[in-house]
């Protein structure tokens, strides 16, 4: 009974920090869209670039306003041809975007930039979409929008949708040079170029952890230190070094960033002599670690 409650509890407290974090992934993309691309009409691609195109062409919509009708449109387009596969949590962080874009274009009107320094501007116009959708993207949400396009080509097409989506961010960035002037124009262009970089440097950082080998000649103490201490799994085998030709233990094991600093300092100090590999990855697949 005692496990079954346990058990259900962490299960609850998971669940509420996924949807947590995905509202604030949410927040930081609508805060760099409406806070810095909207007034400075930066745009780099995606619903969001579309939206400041278009909301300085039609008359009377805002930028916020046609994301909203955008958004909606993909979501009936996603559950019409999608149906199943189609994320809930893809519609959640959709209608939250479009819903604080509203909310703060009522509450927090913006009628020019909030610096005169249109690159510290751009900085945050990409960082924090670029954080809130590594955020997303880590637990397998989006905000919609051409996500949602890029899904449906990938079942209905053999198109290479992240070659195609990607024309279509250039197209609608360079775009605002015909709308607005060569300065935003180039400006946006900029941001498409780092917004690229960055979100995959965000994602390979959120989901960084260490590769360990250890060469030792205290397997047990090591691997008793693994598997309790640190509750994580290793793999052994034996081995003889190439010089002295002495018996070693080989252990592999993956760990966290603490978790590798942990077991760093506890074999220097069971085995001095112990030679171990510490290396970065973000693809580590299997239990308590991504999916495959």
């Amino acid at each position: 009974m005692k496990e079954s409650i346990k058990a259900a509890m962490k299960d609850w407290k998971g669940t509420l920090k996924l949807w947590a974090l995905m509202t604030l992934g949410t927040a930081l993309v609508a805060l760099g869209v409406y806070c810095f691309k909207f007034p400075n009409h930066f745009s780099t691609g995606g619903v969001s670039g579309l939206g400041v195109v278009l909301g300085a062409v039609i008359p009377n919509f805002t930028p916020g306003n046609i994301i909203t009708m955008i958004n909606i449109l993909f979501l009936v387009l996603g559950f019409t041809v999608l149906r199943g596969s189609f994320a809930v949590k893809t519609v959640y962080c959709s209608l939250l975007f479009s819903g604080l874009l509203d909310v703060l274009e009522r509450v927090w009107p913006m009628e020019a930039p909030l610096t005169d320094q249109p690159l510290l501007e751009l900085f945050f116009a990409v960082l924090l979409p670029a954080l809130g959708s590594g955020v997303l993207f880590n637990l397998g949400a989006s905000t919609g929008g051409t996500d949602i396009a890029a899904l449906i080509l990938k079942k209905y097409t053999a198109m290479d949708t992240g070659m195609a989506l990607l024309c279509t961010d250039v197209l609608i960035a360079a775009s605002t040079l015909l709308v607005f002037d060569a300065t935003t124009g180039l400006f946006s262009i900029l941001g498409l170029v780092l917004k690229s970089a960055l979100v995959d440097t965000v994602i390979e950082s959120l989901n960084r952890k260490k590769s360990f080998t250890v060469i030792t000649t205290k397997p047990g103490e090591v691997c008793d230190f693994i598997t309790h201490t640190l509750k994580r799994g290793a793999t052994v085998w034996k081995g003889k070094g190439a010089y002295t030709d002495a018996d070693h233990w080989i252990i592999l094991t993956a760990l966290s960033r603490g978790q590798a600093v942990v077991l760093r300092n506890y074999v220097k100090t069971i085995d001095p002599h112990a030679f171990f590999v510490i290396s970065n990855s973000s693809e580590i697949f299997g239990k308590g670690f991504l999916r495959a």
